[in-house]
């Protein structure tokens, strides 16, 4: 029963990650376009600031692959791939999640276990660390930054799932409505805990040049030696119309998930789907 829930698990994701990609390839890639094409002006300015100094020009090397083959191929491949990834990972959490959650009902407990895995895959982590358009921010922060938003990932995943056993054991004492409203501020106290405690991204570099010496992780404008102004600072507009399509992004590859892994579940799994599932665990662990 594990390989069938599974199966259509990776099928209903390769989904939402094909939805994502034509979601984001409408809205999402003019933005990233326009943040190439500031990072090739800003480099260009760059060059001449440092030709004027007798400096020589920063050599980037040639593309891999063509504007085109990214926006195209590339997004939209790495796309269904984490679909695909996220689908696995939500089968394997919902079989784990039936029968020990309570009275919840198959088809529910789909978009639970989807919108759960929304909020704590990406939705926390997003709101510490949000989502910069590619070529934007530091270079010598990725791997920092990768680390830290890895770090919130595996903090929200614990915290909820601890707050849904918390939820659990309240519920005999308090009441479900109780319970989860308890288990929900306990969450909240916890991963805000967490995010006070990890350090803001423009606190990672020391070049205080060209981002500011404030807590950013976009380009502020490129000045000169006299300070003139010589290139701006990264539109904020298309920063906040990249994070917000990102996030919608997301919304959409879980809201597939659940909607449509919700009808399948029934028929899929049927009124024993619990008794047979915990059949099964005792028999592996035997």
């Amino acid at each position: 029963m594990e390989k069938r829930i599974i199966i259509r698990g990776v099928l209903v994701g390769a989904l939402g990650g094909l939805l994502a990609f034509v979601f984001a390839r409408i809205f999402a890639e003019p933005v990233i376009a326009r943040a190439i094409d500031y990072e090739n002006g800003r480099d260009a300015a760059k060059d001449a600031l440092n030709a004027a100094t007798g400096m020589p020009p920063m050599d980037m090397g040639p593309d891999l692959f063509s504007r085109t083959v990214q926006a195209n191929v590339g997004i939209g491949f790495g796309m269904v791939l984490f679909g695909v990834a996220m689908g696995a990972i939500f089968a394997v959490v919902y079989c784990v999640c039936i029968g020990r959650v309570g009275k919840i009902s198959l088809r529910n407990l789909a978009l639970l276990v989807a919108g759960g895995l929304f909020l704590s895959i990406y939705l926390v982590p997003f709101l510490k660390y949000p989502a910069n358009p590619p070529s934007i921010g530091r270079p010598e922060t990725i791997k920092d930054r990768g680390g830290l938003y890895l770090l919130m990932v595996l903090c929200s995943l614990l915290f909820l799932g601890g707050a849904v056993w918390l939820g659990k054991r309240l519920a005999t004492r308090f009441g479900n409505w109780t319970a989860t409203l308890l288990a929900a501020g306990a969450f909240l106290i916890a991963i805000g805990i967490v995010m006070f405690m990890l350090p803001s991204l423009g606190h990672l570099s020391a070049n205080v040049s060209e981002y500011g010496s404030f807590a950013t992780e976009t380009p502020q404008p490129l000045k000169d030696h006299s300070g003139a102004i010589v290139y701006p600072g990264f539109p904020a507009d298309d920063l906040y119309l990249f994070r917000l399509y990102s996030v919608g992004a997301q919304a959409i590859l879980w809201a597939t998930v659940g909607l449509c892994f919700a009808p399948m579940a029934t028929r899929l799994l049927g009124s024993n789907a619990a008794g047979e599932l915990s059949a099964s665990r005792d028999s592996g662990r035997r």
